[in-house]
């Protein structure tokens, strides 16, 4: 029969495995107390660092959420004296720390860990400890989010843009010569035919008011014909008979 100590350290061991987001199995023989401390600060508040029975973490591997394969792995790595690391936050921050902490301690030993239902290898964790942490990733997604959008907002304010200058430039180029505006350039304005039409309608009053002016002078001339011409004959007629009467 089951001790209840030992029944509910599995039950503890096997929570860590189920709510952290990856562990790593260490060994941390002839680390002094001191070191474990500071080791555990330099993981963080969402970082447990416990030191565990091999034969109950086997069992509690078993009653975790951990695939059988990856349960298997895990079960080969659990020799000697070992110290599991339950990763609540980021685990490429948690492989940092314990990467770090290893440099300068080295009988801090990464076995090995499990990470997303997948088991890890020591090797696998140094790889993962060298990748950039989570807030980095966010940081740049975020940086290449606003550059994306700065990028749509001057593509979107391009057009707006050169249509303006192009509004603005047939602006001045109308100004410059209005018969754009009538037809395109090069176009007759309709003005210069309405000026070139009124003279040919001044040119046909002229025309008009001429025989009135010359109808009285035809009617004058035989008029004063008429009277002048009596008039001279008289004046023969009137020299002969004195004439004839001189001679009388």
């Amino acid at each position: 029969m089951a001790r209840p100590d030992k029944v509910s350290a599995v039950a503890e061991i096997a929570d860590g495995f189920r709510d952290s987001n990856a562990a790593v199995l260490t060994e941390y023989r002839g680390l002094t107390v001191a070191q474990l401390k500071t080791l555990r600060r330099n993981l963080g508040s969402d970082t447990t660092y416990a030191v565990v029975k091999n034969t109950l973490t086997k069992r509690a591997v078993r009653e975790s959420n951990i695939p059988s394969d990856a349960a298997d792995k895990l079960e080969v790595l659990l020799e000697g004296p070992t110290a599991i690391a339950f990763i609540g936050g980021d685990p490429v921050e948690a492989a940092k720390g314990l990467r770090d902490f290893a440099k300068t301690n080295p009988l801090l030993i990464i076995k090995g860990g499990v990470l997303d239902g997948k088991a890890l290898t020591a090797d696998e964790i140094r790889k993962l400890a060298d990748l950039e942490s989570r807030e980095v990733l966010l940081s740049k997604m975020a940086g290449a989010l606003l550059a994306s959008l700065s990028n749509a907002a001057s593509l979107f304010q391009a057009p707006i843009s050169q249509a303006a200058r192009l509004v603005e430039a047939l602006r001045l180029k109308a100004e410059a010569d209005p018969s754009i505006l009538r037809g395109g350039a090069g176009t007759p304005a309709p003005a210069p035919v309405a000026e070139v039409e009124a003279p040919a309608a001044e040119a046909e009053t002229v025309e008009v008011e001429a025989p009135e002016a010359e109808t009285p002078a035809a009617v004058e001339t035989p008029e004063a014909e008429v009277v002048e011409t009596p008039a001279a004959e008289t004046s023969t007629e009137e020299s002969t008979e004195t004439a004839a009467d001189a001679e009388a």
